[in-house]
């Protein structure tokens, strides 16, 4: 198989020749801008309409000169690169080297890896990390006042990220790592609050100061009413602040001493799927109140012989609803939190972490989540509504990687994709111009 390269004599273009091939088609190279993630303008485009930029700009700390990189610099571009898929610090050359999109979203240069990496630092050890978490309380508020409910659903979990980073602690799982909580609203899906925490940390600590936190950063005219959560957040100081304030709650129960007594006194046990169900009162120890425990006994795998006890889920609950019926409103926390988290880490790339340092890690993250909320939101505002249930990697499939060619001509620039997509891109084009923010 002999290879040719040749020029042509008035464009100079290189062209590249290969006498044999398995299929007949040929290769040519061309000067025109081609993007292979034509769709990732459409989600850059409505980053623009949202004014995302400035209110980080307004939030973090400025550069410390003039030649340096705003800090929507830094963090657009990584909002892109996890969009479409970047797994790595490193995946921002990509970006760099797609000119076609940056001519698309006027982005004229892209900070490198290593200068990201050094803000990510600067970034968590400083005032930036709370900046950050105002920019999502931000978005948090503008999204939820285009909405007429104003009583929410919050759910709250920790999830394990693997880190093998010499400030990671032990988790306890056995593998270093950190230990991050986050907290959804049910309705929509959207992150209210995260904290990002040291692998070592117990799921139980300060959930109280978490649940808090998500409650101060709902904005005006919008409640956290009800929560839910598992036995990490079994503890009496939670359960009376929901009384306390009118919240409705459904927590997973640790099986203690004091539960099997009160079980114990259930009266009649119902057939429920493949169990039984019933419900008693209980008080904690500490508590000022008394509520509801609803209990789930399954049969366990039998041991040819060990004789083993029934498999027993327990919830703590206030709220009037059946037995039956708080125990499907609780087991949604599977589809409302744990699923989404797993999109977090899955589809936006959160399962590892860029720096050696726990605050650049941080930031990072908070970063992630900023992403997860912008996609949460993008999809409710600017996408066909039968795509409303898609995940990111759906997206990214269906959209993001769409090519197009970019093309100057009468002082404008021209997007041009196959007219497969045209309607589509017009269409998302359309609606983020109605939802962009003055």
């Amino acid at each position: 198989m002999e290879l040719i390269i040749t020029k042509t004599p008035i464009t100079n273009e290189v062209r590249i020749m290969i006498e044999q091939t398995v299929l007949p088609f040929k290769l040519d190279a061309t000067q025109d801008a081609i993007t292979p993630h034509a769709g990732l303008a459409l989600f850059g485009e409505f980053l623009r309409g949202i004014k995302i930029g400035a209110e980080i700009d307004l939030q973090l700390p400025a550069p410390g000169s003039g030649r340096g990189y705003d800090p929507s610099g830094f963090v657009a571009p990584l909002l892109l690169m996890l969009h479409g898929g970047g797994r790595a610090l490193e995946d921002l050359r990509e970006l760099a080297a797609d000119s076609g999109l940056r001519e698309l979203l006027g982005l004229e240069r892209i900070p490198s890896p290593d200068a990201v990496g050094n803000w990510l630092r600067r970034t968590g050890s400083g005032r930036g990390l709370s900046g950050l978490g105002e920019v999502n309380r931000w978005l948090v508020a503008g999204a939820l006042s285009r909405e007429e409910e104003t009583d929410y659903t919050l759910d709250i979990d920790a999830t394990l990220i693997a880190a093998e980073k010499a400030a990671a602690a032990w988790t306890y799982q056995g593998f270093p790592g950190y230990a991050p909580m986050v907290g959804h609203l049910a309705e929509n899906g959207l992150v209210v609050h995260e904290e990002f925490r040291a692998g070592n940390d117990s799921p139980g600590a300060r959930n109280l100061e978490f649940l808090r936190g998500c409650v101060a950063r709902m904005p005006s005219g919008k409640r956290i009413a009800r929560f839910r959560s598992d036995s990490a957040a079994y503890q009496a100081r939670v359960l009376d602040y929901c009384e306390d304030h009118g919240i409705e709650y459904s927590i997973g129960a640790d099986l203690d001493e004091g539960v099997r007594k009160s079980l114990s006194t259930v009266e009649s046990w119902r057939e429920y799927h493949d169990g039984l169900i019933g419900e008693t009162s209980h008080s904690m120890e500490k508590s000022k109140h008394s509520f509801r425990l609803i209990a789930v006994k399954r049969p366990s795998q039998q041991s040819l012989f060990v004789e083993t006890s029934p498999r027993i889920k327990v919830i703590a609950t206030n709220r009037s609803g059946s037995a039956e019926e708080e125990v499907a409103w609780y087991n949604q926390r599977g589809e409302c939190s744990e699923n989404r988290i797993k999109e977090l880490k899955r589809g936006l790339g959160m399962e590892r972490m860029p720096c050696g340092d726990f605050g650049g890690n941080a930031a990072f993250f908070r970063i992630g989540v900023l992403a997860y909320n912008l996609f949460v939101l993008f999809k409710l505002a600017a996408l066909p509504a039968e795509w409303s249930r898609f995940q990111l990697g759906t997206v990214r499939w269906k959209l993001y990687e769409v090519a197009g060619k970019v093309v100057d001509h009468g002082n404008r620039v021209w997007l041009k994709v196959r007219r497969y997509w045209l309607e589509l891109f017009a269409s998302i084009r359309h609606r983020v111009y109605a939802f962009s923010y003055g």
